[in-house]
């Protein structure tokens, strides 16, 4: 069984993303004991409020959303485009408000998306046990290795040199700060012991950012018996 504070306190945030972005905070959660599960009742439930408030916008433009508007600033910054590569914040608000409607993983999967959507934030989820190393989110060089699929096929590619990425010792875990996830690391139906994400910028508070991990370790409290935690927030 990992010692989650142990992991969480080798994490770190190079201080050339906060160059880019001095309000960026992030709020790593670290949970073991999971009972992995199928989606059930409460997380179709949470996915269900979650599409309903997006309904609720009543034609808003999803860009202009302050939390996402925010975000796609970080992303230019770094010289991303972000109407091609959206944060997963705004990939899943968009989802949420269209006809497919958010996607049903698994339980685990469907909690933090629909957290996501429900606070507006940007929140990855991973599998804490395939890690190499504890995360660390830096601006690459672009010889960093990132495992995904493009065609169908497994692939190896490389983040743009500057580019914002999460990675351990192995390589990338998630390109683009929160854009897209590598397979190694991803969640799977048997993930016991998860690391979550909560990326926050202005004007995110912090006092939010600390009702969103409570939020969320709720939830996966009833995912398990013997469920424990730990966080970390670290800022420049």
């Amino acid at each position: 069984m990992p010692d989650l504070s142990s992991f969480l306190n080798g994490a770190c945030v190079d201080s050339a993303v906060f160059g880019l972005r001095p309000d960026y905070r992030v709020l790593l959660l670290a949970v073991d004991g999971i009972t992995p599960g199928a989606s059930d009742q409460h997380s179709e439930a949470l996915l269900a409020a979650a599409e309903a408030a997006v309904r609720e916008l009543d034609g808003h433009a999803v860009e202009e959303l302050p939390p996402i508007a925010s975000w796609r600033d970080a992303y230019r910054a770094f010289g991303a485009k972000p109407q091609r590569t959206r944060n997963s914040l705004e990939a899943l608000t968009r989802r949420a408000g269209s006809e497919a409607g958010l996607p049903r993983v698994n339980r685990l999967t469907d909690l933090y998306n629909a957290v996501s959507v429900l606070h507006q934030i940007p929140l990855g989820g991973e599998d804490l046990n395939r890690y190499d190393g504890p995360p660390r989110l830096v601006r690459a060089t672009g010889e960093e290795p990132f495992d995904t699929v493009a065609d169908g096929a497994d692939v190896v590619e490389h983040p743009e040199p500057g580019e914002v990425v999460w990675c351990d010792e192995i390589g990338v875990t998630c390109r683009r700060w929160n854009w897209r996830q590598g397979r190694r690391t991803q969640l799977a139906d048997d993930t016991t012991t998860a690391l979550f994400i909560l990326d926050a910028l202005d004007p995110l508070t912090d006092e939010a950012l600390n009702a969103v991990a409570d939020d969320l370790l709720a939830h996966l409290a009833r995912l398990g018996p013997d469920v424990r935690s730990a966080r970390r927030t670290i800022r420049a």
